[in-house]
């Protein structure tokens, strides 16, 4: 019989590893993170860390109001309390340990720990509930009609099941949709048919139509559009009008180019998307995290920071410390104590590190910054670590969801990163993004009868001392939402 020994024995073994503490990971959110999700961020550690209290920032004044607007550079605070801050607790944090005290009472403000003054002014505002407001979607605005047209119980369950099967455009979806609907609600096709009439011509005409023609047809019947041919256009060709092979139209139907195109202008002024208008996202509003201002020949760079709250350590725990504690009471203060502080630090550094990449953005790409897109230079992540000195992945995250607003506009920072296109005869790169502009620019001035092809852009190019391939181009093209040439050009 073959007998099976199991041992345990115990070894140590020695190995390098990278250990993610709760700090650091905080540390590297906080540095991705826009402006205005750090202002959320600081928000929601304030409500967990009772320690950390916001201070009130004074109001700006009508000079740096002025400044503002005028592209002129703000003044700023000789040292903020986060770098008083970072002095006291930059030996200690090295070290392993802090002196509280002496942090309190270097970092501590003189203002009133108290939220009275918040608190009076927040009763005189709406609350929140009457802030708040929706777009109304395409199914609300259905149902309100129904609900005023004096409807028997059949039909307005019908009528409420079509709303309900409606998609993003405002179709009606399913292969067999009435029949699907009248199994559904034991009814029969020709009554859903019938409702179904009547909701197509409810506000936004159009609206419930199986496919595009049946779209189209409904707003020619309820706008007593009295044009033939372009009844036959969108029931017949469609499929020819997006090729934009009118004269084979014209062929067929033994009419006039000209003919094609008056039919064509009553066809563009149709809706193909009942539900444009109803149910999209909010207008989202950028707000730039880093100012570029020109002064003179030189550029300034100033962090936005308005609206970010500006923290303290709270009056009572200042007090508690300062009153002396032991045993849990001690450790718990000290635990929140760390994390405030270890929050005001990673803040700091993310600013100061925003401020580098800026800084070095800017020496990379002055020629944009004073001349223009078409100066823009090729330029990698890579180049900014570098010339830092951190690693890309910080630089990345630094980059990534920011933008900066500067003379030119306003630009995400990643904008200002291309691969590069080499030039047919001077060693000199040039960045994509330039490309990209000089083909809109191509496109923008074309003849609308006899448009570029993506073979003609490479040519024109060329011209320019641009090397690159036709399938680039029209990988820009797309990438910009420009259409191809057949798909552009105009019969008259």
């Amino acid at each position: 019989m073959l007998e099976l020994r199991q041992n345990i024995n115990q070894s140590l073994k020695l190995q390098q590893g990278l250990v993610m503490t709760p700090q650091l990971q905080q540390a590297i959110r906080l540095l991705q993170l826009n402006r205005m999700e750090l202002v959320d961020a600081i928000h929601a550690e304030i409500e967990q860390n009772p320690a950390l209290e916001e201070e009130l920032r004074p109001e700006r004044s009508d000079l740096e109001h002025e400044a503002s607007l005028t592209g002129e550079t703000p003044k700023v605070e000789e040292r903020s309390e986060v770098d008083k801050a970072k002095e006291v607790t930059g030996d200690a944090e090295a070290a392993g340990e802090i002196d509280w005290q002496q942090w309190l009472d270097q970092y501590s403000s003189s203002a009133p720990t108290g939220s009275g003054v918040r608190r009076e002014a927040a009763e005189d505002l709406p609350s929140l509930e009457q802030t708040l407001t929706a777009n109304e979607t395409l199914q609300e605005h259905l149902e309100q009609q129904v609900g005023l047209l004096q409807l028997v119980e059949d039909d307005r369950e019908i009528a409420l099941q079509i709303i309900g099967a409606l998609d993003d455009r405002g179709f009606l979806v399913g292969e067999r949709p009435t029949e699907d609907i009248a199994i559904a609600l034991d009814k029969s096709v020709d009554h859903v048919e019938r409702v179904l009439q009547m909701v197509q011509r409810l506000d936004p005409v159009g609206v419930a139509a199986r496919d595009l023609s049946e779209c189209l047809i409904t707003q020619m019947d309820v706008r007593d559009i009295a044009d033939p041919l372009a009844r036959v256009l969108v029931q017949r060709y469609l499929v020819e009008l997006e090729k934009r092979n009118f004269h084979a139209i014209a062929k067929a139907e033994e009419v006039e180019l000209e003919a094609i195109v008056h039919s064509l202008e009553v066809i563009r002024g149709l809706e193909p998307r009942p539900a444009r208008n109803f149910g999209g996202e909010d207008s989202v509003y950028i707000t730039p995290d880093i100012y570029v201002y020109k002064v003179g020949d030189e550029y300034q760079i100033v962090l936005n920071e308005d609206g970010l709250p500006k923290l303290r350590i709270a009056g009572y725990y200042r007090k508690a410390l300062q009153n002396g504690m032991s045993g849990e009471a001690k450790k718990y203060v000290s635990d929140k104590l760390a994390s405030a502080k270890w929050l005001i630090s990673s803040i700091h550094r993310r600013q100061q590190t925003i401020y580098k990449v800026m800084e070095s953005i800017l020496k990379f790409q002055r020629d944009f910054f004073d001349r223009g897109i078409d100066h823009l230079k090729p330029l990698i992540l890579r180049d900014v670590a570098q010339d830092i000195e951190m690693h890309e992945s910080t630089v990345s995250r630094v980059t990534s969801n920011k933008y900066v607003h500067t003379p030119r506009g306003i630009f995400e920072l990643k904008y200002f990163f291309s691969s590069s296109l080499s030039r047919t005869n001077s060693g000199e790169d040039v960045a994509s993004a330039s490309v990209k502009n000089r083909i809109k620019q191509l496109i923008d001035a074309e003849n609308a009868k006899r448009p570029l092809s993506d073979q003609a852009i490479v040519k024109a190019l060329e011209k320019d001392d641009i090397k690159i391939a036709r399938r680039t181009v029209a990988k820009y093209r797309e990438a910009m939402g420009i259409l191809s040439s057949t798909k552009r050009r105009k019969i008259l």
